[in-house]
């Protein structure tokens, strides 16, 4: 392997060299060409170069790429900040630019303490979360995070911030059935503060629908209802953590629209930006930014590249690509129309043992007998064998914690660019069939048919 200086995901592996990208597709330097139905990191929302993003790229290059948001505003950045606005439901009108999905859940949680701060109440500090959740890896955000295993080696470093289950339905921990369980594990959080005390708690955070520690857990209808309720009644903010499922991934513009809540304030990123740029954000309601206004007037956060116009006119684009295009629009028709063939799969192939998500943001979760759910043994590193298997098939798929703890039990995320068509759609399904052909001669020693 040729020497490199650059530390990669997993040392002394062989990456295929990308060479570019148009629409679903991506090649390497060697002419191989991938589907990418993970959109990367379930981030290039719009597919790969597409003209007009790059021509806003161009033209703002030409003008200014950087200023420091402590010396000046762009209208790159002042564009952007009222497009999300206009965009999103409620009073969430104020955003603060930063540049990963870490930085924006990290900000939302120094902005709910803040929050309290300024209004007298010096107490509130903790943000509680899930189990089995992700919001993102410095180490604010992983305080946050329920992900067992990327905690696992900063654990003297973190908050105790994860107190309650997930609503994982498939493996329901109080085993009750979704359509009369009460939301006993949405009632699970009013339990939690009156243990810890209310006066100790800022805020609440959660994944609309979760995601890499997950595989696309949705609640069911009523489980958000229940959660607000709760922390509006404790005087708790909620954070809704949409990094990845904000502008359009599960067919609206946050996925909390399909629950009917306003969250105080929301983390976004991924598809704000669809991977042209690195930018997110931290967007706030007027309720919570009411007592910073009336006192200090400055949010205690902030980077070095915060709201560089470069990004701002990225992102801005992006956006109105998706208006002009009415993208959105055209999710739940995908949506079906690959649940149903991700359904025909899952006749055929006995692992797949639940298929779930909204949008083109779909989770399966394999188990070795789907009757009992069992999981595989986990040092058959299943997920990872499948995914390089997929990529060896011209298919990009997105690896997902799975499993009563988080841990054991394989899964994957499907979620191509919100652009795919019907046609690029059987075209995925038939480089998926594939794979799980292979994956099972290889690994499960059983011979599946195949339509």
């Amino acid at each position: 392997m040729h020497q490199t200086n650059l530390i990669k995901p997993l040392l002394g592996a062989n990456y295929p060299v990308i060479d570019y990208g148009k629409g679903i597709y991506l090649y390497d330097n060697e002419g191989k060409e991938y589907l990418d139905a993970s959109s990367g990191a379930i981030t290039a929302n719009i597919g790969h170069g597409v003209k007009e993003i790059i021509d806003a790229m161009l033209e703002q290059a030409k003008r200014v790429s950087f200023v420091y948001r402590s010396q000046f505003t762009s209208d790159a950045a002042e564009k952007l900040a009222q497009k999300i606005a206009e965009l999103t439901i409620g009073d969430l009108n104020w955003c603060f630019f930063v540049n990963s999905g870490s930085e924006a859940t990290e900000t939302a949680m120094k902005i709910a303490i803040q929050h309290w701060q300024e209004k007298g109440i010096h107490t509130k500090q903790k943000v509680l979360s899930r189990w089995m959740s992700y919001h993102g890896i410095t180490l604010g955000a992983l305080s946050m995070s329920g992900h067992t295993g990327r905690r696992a080696r900063f654990i003297p470093l973190l908050e105790d911030f994860p107190v309650i289950h997930p609503p994982y339905c498939y493996r329901c921990p109080y085993n009750l059935e979704a359509s009369n369980c009460g939301h006993v594990c949405a009632q699970e959080l009013d339990t939690v503060i009156k243990r810890i005390g209310a006066n100790q708690i800022a805020a609440f955070i959660a994944e609309p629908i979760i995601g890499a520690s997950g595989g696309a857990i949705t609640p069911p209808k009523g489980y958000y209802k229940v959660i607000k309720e709760i922390c509006e009644k404790n005087d708790i903010l909620f954070i809704a953590d949409e990094v990845m499922t904000g502008f359009g991934r599960t067919g609206a513009m946050l996925a909390c629209e399909h629950w009917d809540i306003e969250p105080d304030i929301v983390a976004l990123g991924k598809g704000m930006g669809a991977g042209y740029a690195p930018i997110a954000a931290a967007l706030v309601s007027e309720r919570v930014m009411k007592p910073i206004l009336a006192g200090s007037k400055i949010v205690m956060s902030g980077h070095t590249l915060s709201a560089n116009p470069q990004s701002c006119a990225v992102a801005l684009a992006v956006l109105e690509y998706l208006e002009k295009n009415e993208i959105i629009k055209e999710v739940d028709k995908k949506s079906v129309y690959l649940i149903e063939k991700l359904e025909k799969l899952q006749d055929n192939f006995p692992f797949i043992g639940d298929i779930r998500g909204k949008g083109l943001m779909i989770g399966l979760e394999f188990v070795k007998d789907r009757e009992e759910k069992t999981p595989f043994p986990r040092e058959l590193q299943l997920t990872q064998k499948l995914i390089q298997l997929a990529q060896n098939c011209g298919l990009l798929i997105y690896p997902a914690g799975a499993g009563i703890d988080g841990i054991n039990g394989d899964s994957v995320l499907i979620a191509p660019p919100l652009t795919i068509t019907i046609p690029e759609i059987d075209e995925l399904i038939k480089r998926l069939q594939v794979t799980f052909q292979l994956f099972s001669n290889k690994y499960l020693s059983v011979r599946e048919g195949m339509e």
